[in-house]
């Protein structure tokens, strides 16, 4: 039986030995910005991390036919653009985003990449009525271009609950690995098409009308929009998008049709189309070309691809999507080259995947989840899509491939700014990748070996903290220092231990509820950095600007330790000495020579007050080992946390 249950709780510190150390900084109160306090007077948002009765989002819809031409990287696209207007604001002008402006000659970038000419125009119009293009500002009835942003004044103001619907038509060439792209491109084997329509920027009850460029290293604030779309490829392409697809019989054979519907039958991956059967498995057309139909409802972005050197696998995640206890099927994909051997566990790991963070989260919404090999190092996710470079073994195929599912959630259905707070993205994604890898490599067999995702040395976040080169999450993604790994850590490391230790601090079951009730409750909405806070706040019922503003605002690290342990009349005294700036609530664990343990925790409290040290009195024993908890608490230097006496 543990000494826990007789010990009694005693933290001990004089007046006298408080004012003899050092006085600790007290973190600073969160303080939203005056915008986000006014969306709150205006009762879009609220104090409580919910939106507010007035809240209210804008809504687009995109209908295109689009062509790839692989011969000269071309993509052409012609369609309607249409935005409701569902803010109580007149819009006199629109902002439209036209990021492969990003290859453009003169555009300013924070990455290398291939010069390609970025988007040509060829038509835009209202009504049937041109609407032209100017170097100036516009004025009704024309554009002007500025980089990766179009702003388009229509002859009409735009009214509150009115829409805006424009005919474009565009072409571009993409960019190539061999030039330098990155998130999507060609290596004229592999066509990943993203970022390839003018897509309108948010306007929303913050800030307006987001204006931020498309520099590279940035990812994106997009609308939720519908989504039909028509792609011209060759026939011997395989093809797939965001979306369902609407036409499997016009463009596929009734064999390659009848093996889709088996792998949503039965477990395991099944082989769609061979590498033997590549460029027989789709339609023949007398013109050498087909043209697929997508459809799809309140997604953030589109994405396609293609290639005529692809196998296809495909398997089902069985996720209950409908919420009444019977799991219905997820189409799984995985398209690659057969060279790349390792992607035949693809389809596997996407389906766990599916399955562990529908579990972990909630459920995946859409009816598939599909994983296009090449082009990438690493790995860039779109709604239902995700692309995977680079030459990997099982456990980093795995890790990528959970990763970009992850973004399925974030930022796919609650669509935080990507720009401005990439670590609501990046660092919940993170936190589930962390999660998922010690699911699946849990030993239980040869192709899943043991393997902690948390494992402290592969947390950025110990390498960079207290260096001096870490930078605040709480910044915008453009304004990190260049060849630096401070974007990456404080985007995608930081916030992921942070929720770590989160979850120990507060209880698994208490962290939990907070973490659904916060993703759930701004589902296919938009929320902001102070809406999350706010909203585990109110779940957790407590003012956690403590732990806010030390590891997202600033850089501040944690670092306590054991300064003594002494055997007193009255039992062991513990003393923890705090040498840093991040307040935390740090437990202490005394284990006695005959295995019994007796846990006591130094309030966050008592650090606030500006003490440097606590004496936790403990029963009396012959002590073999005394220990905090090191990554669960953020501690930069574990080497004074285990005290054990010498022999």
């Amino acid at each position: 039986m543990s000494k826990l249950s007789r010990c009694v709780v005693v933290l001990m510190v004089s007046a006298s030995t408080t004012a003899a150390q050092d006085i600790r900084p007290v973190p600073y109160p969160v303080m939203p910005p005056p915008a986000f306090e006014r969306a709150v007077a205006n009762g879009t948002r609220t104090i409580t991390g919910e939106p507010g009765p007035n809240y209210w989002q804008n809504h687009a819809e995109y209908d295109f036919d689009v062509a790839l031409e692989p011969d000269t990287r071309t993509v052409r696209g012609e369609g309607t653009i249409t935005l409701h207007n569902q803010s109580p604001d007149v819009l006199r002008s629109v902002i439209v985003k036209l990021r492969q402006n990003v290859h453009a000659p003169g555009v300013v970038r924070n990455r290398s990449t291939e010069v390609t000419g970025g988007v040509t125009i060829d038509k835009l119009s209202w009504n049937e009525s041109v609407i032209t293009e100017t170097n100036v500002l516009p004025s009704a009835g024309e554009y002007a271009v500025n980089g990766t942003l179009m702003e388009v004044v229509p002859p009409e103001p735009v009214g509150a609950g009115e829409r805006l619907s424009l005919d474009v038509a565009w072409h571009f060439r993409m960019a190539s690995v061999e030039g330098g792209t990155f998130r999507e491109g060609t290596d004229d084997e592999v066509y990943y098409v993203g970022y390839w329509y003018p897509q309108f920027a948010v306007y929303d009850d913050v800030v307006g009308w987001h204006r931020d460029p498309y520099m590279g290293n940035g990812e994106h604030y997009m609308n939720f929009a519908d989504y039909e779309v028509s792609i011209t490829a060759p026939e011997d392409f395989l093809v797939y998008a965001t979306g369902d697809l609407l036409n499997a019989e016009e463009v596929l054979t009734a064999q390659t049709r009848e093996r889709l519907e088996q792998s949503l039958r039965r477990d395991g991956t099944t082989n769609i189309v061979t590498a033997a059967e590549r460029g027989s498995t789709t339609r023949d057309a007398a013109d050498d070309v087909l043209t697929w139909e997508f459809s799809a409802d309140n997604v953030r972005d589109f994405a396609w691809a293609g290639s005529d050197l692809y196998v296809w696998d495909a398997a089902r995640a069985m996720v209950d999507q409908d919420g009444d206890g019977s799991p219905e099927a997820v189409a799984i994909n995985s398209f690659y080259r057969p060279e790349r051997t390792v992607w035949q566990r693809s389809a596997e790991f996407a389906a766990f995947s599916i399955e562990n963070l529908s579990e972990r989260n909630w459920a995946y919404p859409w009816p598939h989840m599909t994983a296009i090999e090449g082009i990438i190092g690493g790995g860039m996710e779109y709604p239902m899509m995700t692309v995977i470079g680079g030459y990997r073994n099982d456990q980093s195929l795995f890790g990528v491939t959970y990763h970009e599912i992850a973004h399925m959630w974030y930022p796919m259905m609650v669509g935080q700014d990507e720009k401005g707070y990439t670590w609501m993205d990046e660092g919940l994604a993170t936190f589930n990748t962390n999660e998922g890898r010690t699911a699946f490599f849990d030993g239980s067999s040869d192709s899943r070996p043991l393997a902690d995702g948390w494992a402290r040395q592969s947390q950025g976040h110990y390498r960079l903290a207290g260096t001096g080169m870490a930078r605040p999450p709480m910044r915008h993604n453009d304004r990190y220092p260049s060849f630096s790994p401070a974007r990456g850590t404080a985007s995608y490391s930081t916030p992921a231990v942070l929720l770590h230790a989160m979850e120990d601090l507060f209880g698994s079951d208490a962290f939990w509820t907070a973490y659904r009730e916060y993703g759930k409750t701004w589902a296919f909405k938009h929320p902001y950095p102070y809406d999350m806070m706010n909203s585990y706040e109110r779940s957790l019922k407590q003012d956690l600007d403590w732990l806010w503003t030390p590891t997202l605002f600033e850089t501040w690290t944690v670092d306590v330790g054991i300064k003594s342990v002494e055997d007193t009349e009255n039992g062991v005294n513990v003393t923890v000495e705090d040498k840093a700036l991040a307040p935390m609530p740090v437990r202490v664990t005394v284990t006695y020579a005959d295995g019994t343990t007796s846990i006591q925790t130094i309030p966050v409290k008592h650090w606030l007050e500006g003490a440097r040290e606590a004496t936790l009195s403990f029963p009396a024993g012959v002590v073999a080992r005394v220990e905090l908890p090191t990554d669960r608490i953020l501690d930069i230097d574990p080497s004074n946390n285990v005290y054990e006496p010498t022999m």
